[in-house]
């Protein structure tokens, strides 16, 4: 257990990105916490260190946790205190002893179409669909992800796909080596790497909903380590708490894992929160979407907010395609 005098274990991957991360969170100690002493921990996952193997594939073949499990492990053996995760990337199923104790403020949620470099194709498009609708018949699209392939078939049937793996920096010289004809990433992780001048064009809604969490990070800690929960809470944003836990309601509620072919977008409204969420087949063929705005103040509204989502898509048979997404 912690105490006030000893330093701070940021556990984390030891990607750039999630450097990155991990050193956003101790900056933010640094001002919260001054008294503390922050060290970060990098760790090897599972998801870092297959490189070959699709996501969806690891993980005892579910693709959840890939890049969690091993991080929370630390916190329970006592080799770190705290641990930050991309949350799109954290199961919603809870570890026994661990607590999601702070989101801080999101970053941006959308994902973005990249070309190679040199491509200055759908760099000055106005319209969202005009740089996807630019891309040749059959052009091969970098992404592993249900979520985005499903969303993009569904607008261009035509696409393929192929298996995108590795850090951002790694996907990029893939796609600039000719392995792709464009690729889709995170617009969040863009930014934060300094590589938002690669982006050739948004994919935002109705065109790409965006993951559960996508943008948010997730910092957990020992259930039992009073003092380290109370100084993680000094970073959290309420606002964004708000979203993330009707986001990620959503998805324990369909009992869908984080790599399943489901988009939701949260936005606030005043004191309310609006949501949309879309579920699709993995070849974009079938798609039902929801959409609701309630009035938040307490945990219990973004959670019913999140339940009154998801049953709503059940009831129109989105369930069925959630089966061995």
């Amino acid at each position: 257990m912690s105490n006030e005098s000893s330093p701070i274990r940021i556990a984390t991957r030891a990607s750039r990105l999630a450097l990155w991360q991990a050193e956003h969170v101790r900056e933010l100690l640094k001002i919260t916490a001054p008294e503390r002493a922050v060290e970060i921990v990098p760790l090897s996952t599972i998801g870092d260190r297959d490189k070959i193997e699709p996501l969806i594939r690891l993980g005892g073949g579910s693709g959840v946790g890939v890049f969690t499990r091993e991080i929370q492990a630390s916190l329970l053996d006592g080799r770190a205190d705290v641990a930050v995760h991309s949350l799109k990337d954290l199961p919603t199923e809870t570890v026994a002893g661990l607590t999601l104790a702070a989101v801080p403020p999101r970053g941006a949620m959308f994902d973005a179409l990249i070309l190679p470099q040199g491509n200055q194709a759908g760099k000055d498009i106005g319209h969202r669909l005009s740089a996807l609708g630019s891309l040749p018949d059959g052009a091969r699209v970098g992404s592993g992800s249900p979520r985005r392939r499903a969303q993009l078939l569904h607008q261009r049937p035509d696409l393929q796909f192929v298996e995108a793996r590795g850090n951002v920096e790694t996907r990029l010289r893939k796609l600039d080596q000719g392995q792709f004809d464009a690729l889709v990433l995170a617009e969040a992780g863009l930014t934060r790497l300094e590589l938002a001048g690669r982006i050739s064009a948004p994919l935002q809604p109705p065109l790409m909903l965006p993951a559960v969490g996508q943008g948010a990070l997730g910092i957990e800690c020992r259930s039992d380590d009073d003092e380290t929960c109370k100084v993680l809470a000094r970073l959290a944003d309420q606002a964004t708490f708000f979203s993330v836990l009707a986001e990620r309601t959503v998805l324990s509620t369909l009992r869908a894992g984080c790599h399943a072919p489901l988009g939701v977008w949260t936005r606030p409204e005043g004191t309310s929160l609006r949501m949309t969420a879309v579920v699709l087949s993995l070849d974009g063929g079938q798609r039902f979407e929801c959409e609701r705005l309630a009035t938040i103040s307490t945990d219990a509204d973004a959670i019913a907010l999140g339940r009154a989502i998801a049953e709503d898509l059940q009831a129109q048979g989105a369930a069925a395609l959630l089966v061995n997404p």
